[in-house]
């Protein structure tokens, strides 16, 4: 194990990990299984919220409005705890698993029985597993670390991708907050930088006047400018909280060292174009995914 890791390769470890663990948001397999436990499906959000926040158990509004930190607080409670009368928690997450079957079968056909993905599955369980160890001030990592391992392969994948991504998110929230950006303020420094046109924010519920309030506030700060284009300290900013998030995601990575950190890579590079190729993930995304 080295005690060094590039920060790059954390950053380009997430790039890889994070369509495997996003298009579950959009397969339609997914959207079957809401169905099946009598969630709406005319839109993504009613069990969007129910599938990411099942393994905190049955959440309150407000503990889901500040782990999941961009969404305004009124799309949270119009979702929750509702979403816990439609089915309770532990229902939702076995619900989960049986879309993610379906889905990455779906998706990678007779891959999923494959060596190759068991030997990602490993070492991707391998870093979640230290992630779990380290997840003190991470809540999402946490509950998703104290759920069972599945057995299949390919099941064991999606959770180690999820514990590690939701790890990296927490990180991310901690480095937002260092920063001095509140959930308004921190999408309108992302759309600032070009990370997503200013739409693709629109789902995460904030009204006109509370963005253009979050743009003034980060104008009198000299980071934006009026029509909200990042200035060079607003970039200088948002370059600082993507460098901390990736040093606070990278302890999973430096335990796995340079030589299985690479051969995850390798491993993942399949499963990655056919996520991708699924035709699933939009091309535009609030994660910044390809711009950060």
């Amino acid at each position: 194990m080295s005690d060094e890791i590039d920060l790059g390769r954390v950053r380009q470890l997430w790039h890889l990990l994070e369509p495997l663990h996003a298009v579950f948001y959009y397969a339609p397999e997914v959207s079957e299984e809401a169905a099946a436990l009598g969630y709406k499906t005319d839109e993504r959000w009613p069990s969007y919220f129910a599938w990411r926040a099942a393994p905190l158990g049955a959440a309150s509004a407000e503990l889901v409005t500040a782990t999941f930190y961009g969404f305004s607080p009124r799309v949270v409670r119009r979702h929750v705890p509702a979403a816990w009368e439609v089915a309770a928690p532990e229902a939702v997450l076995a619900a989960r698993l049986r879309a993610v079957d379906r889905m990455y079968r779906a998706i990678l056909g007779e891959r999923v029985e494959g060596a190759e993905l068991a030997e990602a599955a490993a070492l991707a369980r391998r870093a979640a597993e230290t992630a779990a160890a380290g997840a003190a001030g991470r809540p999402l990592a946490a509950a998703n670390a104290a759920l069972p391992w599945p057995d299949a392969p390919h099941l064991a994948l999606w959770q180690a991708t999820t514990i590690l991504r939701e790890h990296r998110g927490d990180g991310h929230l901690a480095a937002l907050l260092t920063a001095g950006l509140d959930p308004v303020e921190s999408l309108v420094s992302f759309a600032g930088i070009g990370a997503a046109p200013v739409e693709v924010f629109e789902s995460r519920g904030w009204s006109t006047g509370e963005w253009e309030a979050a743009r003034e506030r980060l104008a009198a700060r000299g980071l934006v400018d009026e029509a909200g284009a990042a200035t060079e300290a607003g970039r200088e900013l948002r370059a600082e909280v993507e460098r901390r998030t990736d040093e606070l995601a990278a302890a999973p990575w430096r335990e796995l060292g340079p030589d299985r950190l690479a051969r995850l890579s390798d491993l993942l590079g399949d499963p990655w174009v056919a996520m991708l190729g699924s035709g699933l993930l939009p091309a535009q995304n609030t994660l910044g995914i390809g711009k950060v």
